[in-house]
């Protein structure tokens, strides 16, 4: 399929919106209203530090809603003020974040049902309104929407467009998309709808695998069968990672993504010569701003004396799980929550571990003084922020009395 030719027609379609609808003004002061924090801009204004009693609370230098979340927000709301009768729909969730989700759906916003891992689409009518998420939607998902002639409201991050763009221009020079990502999540899911042949790698150590493989062969079976879902329609290994591209999800850990394009440069050069390395490898860099300025923010707080780490933002949200990877790397207590929900009296947490499952501790607070470092994922609002810290607070006071 000619991915760029369907772009071109879908986007100039009358059916298709990718900009606000003049509701601008009226949705920022809503979205103030609803996801802003007195609290967190006083935090700002101290230093990123708050101390009350015995807890000091330091907050990572950027952190929370990103441009690209904000902007997909607020297309949402004005969506439902733009058409305020019709059904609208979302692919997924908008961003990877329980409580603007909820609101959503509080606004009369549906969410496509899965049925089995799989998407039903049966649900939409033609005329519906469906709203793509920040993270994007695969071509198959477009071209059905199209089809249906559903007025289609896109409000994907341009960042993750870039990447489409990417294994794009791979795909028309015939390079193999090498994508540092997670193969079920939905942005990746979608930017290999826009790639030809494609490999998805989780990190480093299956990159380390495919350019032992590169190097020098190896058994095909064991190669798909580590990789079944995780690469094109047909892929062969033995003919399709002569001439590599690098792309990634944009939520990944930067400096993952950077060594593993480290990696497949030099084993290119390795195989080919330094000479034909532009016949065999291409880089670019689609390193989210918002991701890099966040992950910089955290590996600056971790090297501070923290007690414990708190890293707020919803169970499946990539870059908040590699946020608590740094903090963890440094040997830093580190404790993931979606919202202040999880925090429980008598110093009980509810908390999801680095790739487990959600857990109840008790006695998470430690007595006495105590560093707090608060960290929170690009889909979290201030809001959640703020009363997650408030609930700190609350608790070590009683835990003092205690």
């Amino acid at each position: 399929m000619d991915t760029k030719a369907f772009k071109r027609s879908l986007h100039s379609s009358e059916n298709y919106h990718r900009k606000g609808f003049g509701h601008e003004a009226e949705v920022t002061t809503q979205l103030e209203s609803e996801y802003q924090s007195n609290l967190i801009q006083e935090i700002r204004n101290h230093n990123y530090r708050l101390q009350r009693g015995d807890v000091t609370i330091r907050l990572a230098e950027a952190f929370g809603f990103c441009w690209g979340v904000e902007r997909a927000v607020a297309m949402a709301y004005e969506t439902r003020q733009h058409f305020p009768t019709e059904r609208i729909w979302v692919t997924n969730e908008i961003i990877h974040n329980p409580s603007v989700n909820q609101r959503l759906v509080n606004m009369n916003v549906g969410f496509i049902p899965v049925e089995q891992g799989e998407k039903d689409f049966s649900v939409v009518d033609s005329g519906d309104v469906v709203i793509l998420p920040a993270f994007g939607a695969s071509v198959q998902e477009m071209q059905l929407l199209n089809d249906k002639q559903c007025k289609i409201v896109d409000t994907t991050c341009p960042w993750v467009s870039k990447v489409w763009n990417t294994v794009e221009k791979h795909k028309k020079k015939d390079y193999t998309s090498i994508i540092h990502g997670k193969y079920k999540h939905e942005e990746t899911i979608a930017t290999s709808s826009f790639a030809g042949k494609y490999l998805i790698v989780l990190n480093m150590k299956e990159a380390e695998y495919v350019a032992e493989y590169i190097l020098k062969g190896g058994d095909c079976n064991e190669f798909m069968a580590k990789f079944s879902r995780a690469t094109s329609p047909e892929f062969d290994p033995d003919q399709d990672l002569e001439r590599v591209g690098i792309a990634n999800q944009t939520t990944m850990l930067k400096s993952e993504t950077e060594q593993i394009g480290k990696l497949f440069e030099r084993t290119m050069m390795k195989k080919y010569g330094p000479d034909q390395l532009n016949n065999h490898f291409h880089s670019f860099n689609t390193i989210c701003d918002a991701t890099q300025e966040r992950q910089d923010a955290m590996l600056g707080l971790v090297e501070e004396k923290l007690d414990l780490m708190v890293v707020i933002g919803g169970f499946n949200s990539s870059n908040t799980t590699q946020l608590q990877q740094i903090a963890i790397d440094r040997g830093i207590p580190s404790y993931h929550i979606d919202s202040a929900e999880r925090i429980g009296s008598g110093n009980r947490l509810e908390h999801k571990p680095l790739g487990g499952d959600l857990i109840v501790i008790e006695n998470w607070l430690p007595g006495g003084e105590i560093v707090v470092g608060v960290t929170s994922g690009a889909s979290t609002p201030d809001k959640v922020v703020e009363d997650v810290i408030e609930k700190i607070f609350e608790l070590k006071g009683a835990v003092a009395v205690v």
